[in-house]
Formats: C-alpha cells, sequence, structure tokens
C-alpha cells in the first residue's frame, strides 16, 4: 500500500517544505490550503519530485466547517502522516486588534487542529500506526505582548502535542511538536511584522527548507519535541532562567516596528 500524507498550510513556506520531503519519500500527499491556483502549482512540483500522487483541497480552517470538509475530501484515507501546519498571526495590541480576525486566528491555530486531529486519531490508534507533526513556534514558550492571541495559540498547540503524545506513546502513533524560530516564510509580511527587530535586524532567520527537515526528521524518529536550530534551542533554555518581567518587557521590545 501507497504511504499517504495530508499536509495544511501546504501552499507556501514550511508546509510547502515538508510536502517536497514527504513527495521525495514517495507520499502520495493531500495538500490543504485556502488558494487552490497556488495548491495546484506546488501538487505539479511535487509529481516532479517523486510524489505518488498529489491531491489539492482547497478549504479555509478559518471556518468552522473546514475540517469536516477537509476531513470528508479524504473520501475515507486515514492518512499515515497528519501535518497540522496551517497557522497564523498579527502583529499588534490585543486592545487595539481586529477582535473577528484574532478569533479567526484561535479557530485556525488551536481549534482546526484539535478537531482534525480528533477526526483522525482515533483511526491511526486502531490500526496501531501513524505519524502527526503539530507546527508549534518558540513562541510557545513566553508570553507574547504585541502578538498575545499567537503566542497563546502556540503554547496550546505545545501542550496539547506533549499530552497527546505521552497518551498514544505505546500505540503505535507518534506526535511531534516543531518549534521554529523567526523563519523565511511569508508569514512575518501577513502578519506585518517586516519592520520589527525580529525580522528587520541584523539577526540571520532560517530557511523554510532548514526548518521543515529539522522537523521531519525528528517526527520520522518520533521525537515529542523539536526546537529547530542551536540558536533557538538555547534561547529557549535561557528562558527558563530569567524573570518572566524581563521576558515579557523584551518581547514586547522585539514586537515594536
Amino acid at each position: 500500500m501507497p504511504k499517504t500524507a495530508l499536509v495544511t498550510g501546504a501552499s507556501t513556506g514550511i508546509g510547502r517544505e515538508l510536502c517536497k520531503l514527504l513527495a521525495r519519500d514517495g507520499y502520495e500527499i493531500f495538500l490543504a490550503a485556502r488558494d487552490a491556483g497556488r495548491l495546484a502549482e506546488v501538487a505539479a512540483e511535487l509529481l516532479t519530485i517523486g510524489a505518488g500522487a498529489a491531491r489539492v483541497i482547497p478549504v479555509d480552517l478559518a471556518r468552522k466547517d473546514g475540517p469536516a470538509q477537509l476531513a470528508a475530501a479524504l473520501s475515507g484515507t486515514v492518512p499515515d502522516v497528519l501535518i497540522n501546519n496551517a497557522g497564523f498571526g498579527l502583529l499588534g495590541d490585543f486592545s487595539a486588534g481586529d477582535l473577528p480576525r484574532q478569533l479567526d486566528m484561535i479557530q485556525v491555530n488551536v481549534t482546526s487542529l484539535v478537531e482534525l486531529t480528533g477526526l483522525l486519531l482515533p483511526a491511526m490508534v486502531a490500526r496501531s500506526s501513524g505519524r502527526i507533526l503539530n507546527v508549534a513556534s518558540t513562541a510557545s514558550f513566553q508570553p507574547g505582548p504585541g502578538m498575545a492571541i499567537y503566542y497563546a495559540t502556540k503554547a496550546f498547540v505545545l501542550s496539547f502535542t506533549e499530552a497527546i503524545a505521552e497518551e498514544n506513546r505505546r500505540k503505535g502513533v507518534s506526535v511531534t511538536a516543531l518549534c521554529p524560530g523567526p523563519t523565511d516564510t511569508e508569514f512575518q509580511g501577513r502578519a506585518g511584522m517586516l519592520e520589527t527587530p525580529l525580522f528587520s535586524g541584523a539577526l540571520k532567520i532560517m530557511s523554510a527548507a532548514e526548518v521543515a527537515e529539522i522537523g521531519y526528521r525528528a517526527m520520522l524518529a518520533g521525537k515529542v519535541l523539536s526546537i529547530a536550530g542551536l540558536r533557538n534551542r538555547l534561547g529557549m533554555e535561557g528562558l527558563r532562567l530569567a524573570p518572566r518581567s524581563w521576558v515579557r518587557r523584551i518581547v514586547y521590545g522585539l514586537h515594536r516596528a
């Protein structure tokens, strides 16, 4: 039987790079995102580099019925690999923000991830095999003034992933959280972060391909947590020693354009 994978947020960035890695290993890939045109371009590319098949599923995971629509589009297939990569962020103080858009962020980053996992995980457990990769963030490890909801959603993703990883440790299903730091993708432009110190300074940020490779290897190895890059791993260790009041102020400063 051919190996199958479902990737959300597959049209750009880390999701697209993860699809390439799956294609090189011969997976049949279901690609999900909002933009059907961009998905079609990715699907065509994947077929040239070894994908057994590449099926496009246009879906908006900000809609409450998005995860159910996506699961239905699989037509009964329970993928060997589920990669929950879809997500977005917004820069700005919560009090001055667009509340409906903030709620959409919770729907995409948290609710849809949980629902899609809940729809597919039981069948993985029943057959005693499967891998899940949830894309969290180094934002998972601290509060994020100036991006309060985004950081909170990623903290949820990390906590949820670690918990269900332990629950399924002896059931044949591995669950991995990938925690990238600042990465060269379209995320920062969409979030309004291009002029912040995180992305406009001299600090070298990782490429989407580098992050995807780290996360993919961690998933195949069955690791529960993968922080992408030595600098990010050292930074997260440093957070444990710093007073929380300092952490809040430093993070807020990094979000000031």
